[in-house]
């Protein structure tokens, strides 16, 4: 019976703690209604409306309490992880991301560019522009970049640069009047234009022609402010010739293109192969002064004249072309010119106080070919190869000047030196015994008829053998002291000759009997089949070509 009511007790007590905890709990929401169910999916509008509200900086205030807290220090709002399934519907379209663009590769260097003589390139279809340098600046050589390469083969060719002639210039050539009355213009030459009144350097490189050894040759350019023609001044078609080089050297440097009228273009180095090599000759032993105005089809001898022609001597309105002697041999400070060519004679006329030698030249020298294509051109021969000799230099640059000032492209106050009477024929006097020469007349000097030239010594036996003046004139030029064979040329005499006489006697040594095959215009593969048989020469004939 107690235990009945023991029991009874308990579950009454337990209903009643029941009841009670009941009655506390039915006041709170439901966790179930307040929170959405999983298989409920969030409307898109609220889902965007809350993600706004979650990334926009909001004020907390602390509680109880008029003080804003900052976003960063503001309570963190718990996370919520569950995941929430979004409204099925179209999805928004999202701004694509700009895609970087790719960077500009920089451009290649131009394998064979001039050494500050162009500016930037210009825009498509327009040539660049050349700066303006002073030509007293040194040049610094690139680090491992040697001026002369060992290994000139490997050298690759550039693209031929020759642009359209020049424009005739109106005013005439050997006139000194209206010469410069309007300013001059920008002139293009080697595919870059040269403005009025710069100097700048220029590169040469022959064309595709002369591929696989060809190597960049400076050009010297001085364009004046005024109008005027453009004279061409080359130097070492023969390597072992410098004289030329300083000549050049000398007078493009001192001009001041605001007083120039016209143009001045420079070749210091025209043979840049065997002046590498302290040859007279190209690789290939062929003398480059006997192939113009050369074959793009020819030998490399050939195909390099026909490059150097083309691309710079056709722009020219007069040609300079500056030799010494050769083999051994000196000449004094004198022209070559044609002067069965009235334009030509106008021309030598504007050197003042130099003697002239009128030969019409070996038909492939540079200047027989230029004259053959309307410009007027002369030899000047001074000095001896592979020397420089500052006196014969000097001589030489003050005949340029000379011809500057006589021709209205460079004026100044100076006299003008009258010139000198042209030597309308000339002979070399040979040797007829083998031994020692030892001159005793000098270079330039004037002898007569009979006069001792020198002798020639045998050491072995002490016979001495004068040779003796033929001709009455001037020692034009002349062998160093050497060891001769029996008929090699010693003396070159020039003989005087009025200059109103109208029959002219051309000189014997136009007549070279020393060119053979290797030395010829053309190539063995192009000369005719057969050849008329050549004429015997007197000794006086066969002459001898030192030019």
């Amino acid at each position: 019976m107690a235990i009945h009511r023991f029991r009874f007790v308990a579950v009454t007590c337990l209903v009643v703690f029941s009841l009670a905890v009941w009655s506390q709990t039915s006041d709170l929401p439901s966790e179930e209604a307040a929170a959405p169910r999983l298989d409920q999916a969030e409307p898109a509008a609220a889902q965007s409306e809350r993600l706004l509200e979650s990334e926009q900086p909001l004020e907390a205030k602390a509680p109880d309490s008029n003080i804003a807290i900052e976003p960063s220090e503001a309570a963190t709002p718990p996370r919520d992880d569950r995941v929430v399934p979004a409204e099925p519907g179209p999805k928004p379209e999202l701004e694509p991301k700009p895609t970087p663009e790719p960077e500009p590769e920089p451009e290649p260097e131009p394998e064979h560019q001039a050494v500050e003589s162009a500016a930037p390139s210009a825009s498509a279809g327009e040539s660049p522009m050349a700066a303006n340098i002073d030509l007293n600046e040194v040049i610094a050589p690139a680090p491992g970049q040697a001026v002369f390469p060992e290994d000139l083969a490997a050298q690759p060719s550039a693209e031929n640069r020759s642009a359209e002639p020049l424009p005739a210039v109106e005013t005439a050539l050997l006139s000194t009047e209206n010469v410069g009355q309007k300013p001059n213009s920008v002139r293009r030459l080697l595919g870059v234009d040269v403005p009025p009144a710069t100097t700048t350097r220029l590169d040469w490189t022959p064309s595709k022609s002369f591929a696989g050894m060809a190597v960049d040759t400076p050009v010297l350019v001085a364009n004046g402010a005024h109008d005027g023609p453009t004279l061409c001044l080359t130097a070492a078609i023969h390597g072992d010739e410098l004289n030329g080089i300083e000549m050049v050297r000398r007078v493009l440097y001192d001009i001041d293109p605001k007083k120039l009228h016209g143009m001045v273009v420079g070749v210091p180095i025209v043979n840049l192969l065997g002046f590498s090599r302290n040859s007279r000759y190209l690789p290939d032993r062929r003398d480059l002064n006997r192939y113009f105005p050369g074959n793009d089809r020819g030998s490399v001898a050939s195909r390099l004249a026909y490059a150097f022609f083309t691309d710079v001597i056709k722009h020219c309105n007069a040609l300079v072309d500056l030799h010494t002697g050769s083999f051994y041999r000196t000449n004094i400070t004198q022209l070559r010119a044609d002067m069965s060519k009235p334009a030509v004679a106008e021309f030598a006329d504007l050197f003042g106080d130099i003697p002239v030698l009128n030969t019409s030249g070996n038909g492939s020298s540079l200047r027989a070919a230029a004259v053959r294509a309307g410009i007027p051109a002369v030899t000047l021969e001074a000095g001896e190869p592979m020397r420089m000799q500052v006196e014969v230099v000097e001589e030489g640059v003050k005949a340029i000047n000379t011809l500057l000032e006589k021709n209205g492209m460079y004026p100044s106050f100076s006299l003008w030196a009258k010139p000198s009477p042209a030597f309308y024929r000339s002979a070399w006097v040979r040797a007829n015994s083998s031994g020692i020469l030892f001159s005793t007349v000098k270079l330039g000097g004037k002898v007569k008829k009979g006069d001792v030239l020198g002798q020639v010594i045998n050491p072995i036996s002490n016979e001495k053998r004068d040779i003796i003046s033929p001709h009455e004139g001037r020692v034009l030029g002349m062998a160093l002291d050497q060891f001769v064979l029996p008929g090699f040329a010693a003396y070159h005499i020039g003989i005087l000759q009025p200059r109103r006489q109208k029959k002219v006697v051309m000189e014997a040594a136009d007549m070279n009997g020393e060119d053979d095959d290797e030395d010829g215009m053309l190539d063995r593969e192009l000369r005719p089949a057969t050849l008329e048989a050549p004429k015997p020469m007197t000794p006086e004939e066969e002459g001898f070509d030192d030019e």
